[in-house]
């Protein structure tokens, strides 16, 4: 029988790693993962795991207490834990995705590390899929403007790979992918949609207050109640859990023509008096 030179413990320090290797049928191999991978996959808290508080703030000499092969995790990492992860006998694999195009490559580059390529084509193409359905239905529509935020303290615009997948879903993203945008700014550009998925948040992000304190009352978007939050895991895990929030993202731009979905959540209580009395 031949000798498997495949990891077969692996160490998830990013959450996308633990939905990758849950798609391609190779959760078994993850021996310790962050709590926010139980977010987006419930079964790695089954108490055969080592849980670790999340990237960042891991103890190193927990890490390599669970004995891994392979840790993954967002680069750029802690340069002093990679070394001692090293040191420890075990490979790192950093992803930095930005693009849909840079997803679907950390699945492959997943996939074949453990012995998975087609399991790992199969994904990328299902995910391909189902994205170029949702956007041939949505050609030749009317494309409202939408702003789209992954942090709010300060506001950041979310990732280039969402800036595609509101592209796909019928909507022109406005402002600058993953960079830092004054709320000013934004409300010039008056999106006719605004979507929060603030990372960590889930869908507990304060629509309500965001508008009133940003002074968004005036936008498009404020005054028809076009504001939704959607649930964190769905945008922010480069993962196949993605097209879970091309859904949402879907239903939010174009809802007489998508169905409305889990994990999201429109705004209810902007007063119209408000809306209308409110300077730019």
């Amino acid at each position: 029988m031949p000798i498997s030179h495949t990891p077969r413990r692996i160490a998830c320090l990013q959450p996308s790693a633990t939905v990758i290797l849950d798609a391609i049928g190779e959760l078994g191999r993850v021996v310790a993962c962050t709590r926010y991978c139980a977010d987006v996959v419930p079964e790695v808290a089954d108490g055969s795991r080592a849980i670790l508080a999340d990237s960042w703030t891991a103890d190193t000499a927990q890490i390599v207490a669970a004995r891994p092969d392979l840790v993954i995790a967002a680069v750029p990492y802690q340069e002093k834990a990679v070394s001692e992860i090293l040191k420890a006998g075990a490979r790192f694999l950093g992803l930095a995705p930005k693009t849909l195009a840079d997803v679907y490559t950390d699945i492959a580059t997943i996939a074949g590390a453990v012995g998975g390529i087609d399991r790992g084509e199969e994904v990328i193409a299902k995910m391909q899929r189902h994205i170029e359905q949702v956007q041939a239905r949505t050609t030749g529509l009317a494309r409202p403007r939408v702003f789209c935020e992954e942090w709010g303290r300060p506001v950041i615009a979310s990732q280039g790979w969402v800036a595609e997948l509101v592209e796909a879903a019928g909507g022109d993203f406005v402002g600058a992918p993953a960079r830092q945008a004054a709320p000013e700014d934004i409300a010039r550009l008056d999106p006719e949609i605004i979507i929060a998925a603030w990372c960590g948040a889930r869908e507990r992000v304060p629509l309500e207050t965001i508008i009133s304190d940003r002074g968004w009352q005036s936008t498009t978007a404020a005054i028809n109640g076009q504001v939704f939050c959607i649930r964190d895991e769905f945008l922010n895990t480069p993962a196949p859990t993605l097209v879970q929030g091309l859904d949402a993202l879907a239903f939010a731009i174009h809802p007489d023509l998508f169905p409305e979905t889990k994990g999201i959540r429109r705004i209810t209580d902007v007063p119209a008096a408000t809306v209308s009395n409110s300077a730019p």
